[in-house]
């Protein structure tokens, strides 16, 4: 017996997209009808739509397009103008602290456009000039040092591949399930490629006080973010950064300048970086105190919980993209930690009772998102698509049940329990939790 089920609310609708996927058995199909010269009817030929074979002309082929002066900066496709970030109005108080949402169930591979990567704000989108804007890094160290970031840009470069996370990523799903939409119950994860100076370097060029054991790193936004690190952390693998995936900073990315703390949470991953002040104790701040620190069942709250854990999510299918009859399907995710590579997924399509070896697709990588795919052959019948990931460190998702016995139902942040998508017999999906 399956186990029982919490349906989330609809939030998009059955007005969402969904694709078309007909598999290996619709191929073999296709071939044959093509051999046998019945693929199409006569009516859809002579008609010359593009269901004709072999295929006709469309309008598109036969005028010439628009040349390259009509558009200096690349755009997407008007036939995908739906693939875009969306909010939940009623999360927060104001669209100034607030946060978007990236459409996970559009994203193809591991790294995420520069234009769909989730945003949240404290105090707005901070409009920088970088010809202003400087870095000040004081406090316990030999040499102070206020840089522009032409300074910033003469030293040694390195570019890395990582996601950010918000630690508020699933957390309406605390209590059960509330969103039936892959992009509002994830879509607070996003991945690309950082390219800037190791932070290190430039801790060594102002040369630490042998005091020196954290550090209070402060953006430019009129909220004036910050939040203490680890001195230890700061000299393992975190960047100071103005590129991304090949380009500026977008402004609500940080432009011109942000720090990246690779698999810690979001929130920690400062943008507008403006101050780096090292001292020798954290300075327990508003927002590691009221705010970002787990609530436990007994009322006291974990603090300093940094981490991001072993976690994935089911893509296809999923609520905005339903299944479309019987057939062969593949299953596709992602897959992250902050502890370093996903060594493997396991898929599961009855609830968690079986489970099956997920494919990882190359590259993996660590603290990034990573693609897998698992082939399903569904019968049509109702289904519970599950993934569950596990990492280098031998890190296993938990349960959404392991999560509570742990820490209740109070938290707001770091829920990287296993995702539970009900598939219907007609193909729609839905977000459910297993008790």
């Amino acid at each position: 017996m399956l186990p029982v089920l919490r349906r989330g609310i609809s939030i998009l609708g059955r007005d969402s997209p969904i694709i078309d996927i007909g598999g290996r058995r619709t191929f073999l199909k296709l071939g044959a009808a093509m051999a046998g010269g019945a693929l199409f009817g006569r009516g859809a030929a002579e008609a010359g739509t593009s269901d004709a074979f072999p295929p006709q002309d469309a309008p598109w082929s036969q005028t010439l397009g628009p040349g390259i002066v009509d558009r200096p900066y690349g755009q997407p496709s008007q036939f995908v103008k739906d693939v875009i970030r969306r909010d939940v109005p009623w999360l927060t108080a104001s669209k100034e602290s607030s946060v978007s949402f990236t459409p996970l169930q559009d994203q193809t591979g591991i790294i995420t456009a520069n234009g769909l990567f989730f945003e949240r704000y404290h105090g707005g989108r901070a409009s920088v000039d970088p010809q202003q804007h400087r870095l000040m890094i004081h406090g316990l160290v030999d040499r102070p040092l206020l840089l522009t970031m032409e300074d910033i840009k003469r030293f040694p470069s390195v570019s890395r591949i990582h996601f950010i996370e918000c630690p508020a990523n699933g957390g309406m799903e605390w209590r059960a399930a509330q969103l039936n939409s892959l992009q509002f119950t994830h879509g607070m994860v996003s991945c690309a490629e950082w390219t800037g100076v190791k932070l290190s370097a430039l801790l060594e060029e102002v040369g630490l006080k042998k005091e020196a054991k954290w550090a209070l790193v402060e953006g430019a936004d009129a909220a004036h973010m910050d939040r203490s690190l680890p001195i230890e952390k700061c000299l393992d693998d975190c960047l100071v950064v103005y590129g991304q995936n090949g380009e500026a900073l977008r402004p609500e990315q940080g432009f011109p300048l942000r720090l990246i703390v690779p698999g810690w949470q979001g929130n920690v991953n400062i943008k507008w970086l403006r101050r780096i002040q090292i001292g020798d104790q954290p300075w327990f701040t508003r927002e590691e105190t009221s705010k970002y620190t787990e609530l436990m069942a007994d009322g006291r709250s974990r603090g300093f919980t940094w981490l991001i854990y072993a976690k994935s999510v089911i893509t296809f299918p999923c609520p905005e993209k339903p299944a479309k009859g019987p057939g062969i399907y593949e299953i596709r995710g992602f897959a992250w930690s902050g502890k370093g590579r996903i060594t493997h997924v396991d898929v599961s399509t009855d609830g968690g009772v079986n489970w099956e070896r997920a494919r990882l697709q190359e590259p993996v990588l660590p603290k990034a998102l990573t693609r897998f795919t698992h082939e399903w052959r569904w019968d049509g019948k109702p289904a519970l698509l599950q993934s569950r990931a596990v990492d280098e460190t031998g890190f296993v998702q938990p349960t959404i049940a392991e999560l509570r016995a742990a820490r209740g139902v109070n938290g707001i942040y770091n829920n990287n329990s296993i995702q539970t998508w009900q598939v219907k017999a007609d193909g729609s999906v839905f977000d459910v939790q297993l008790s």
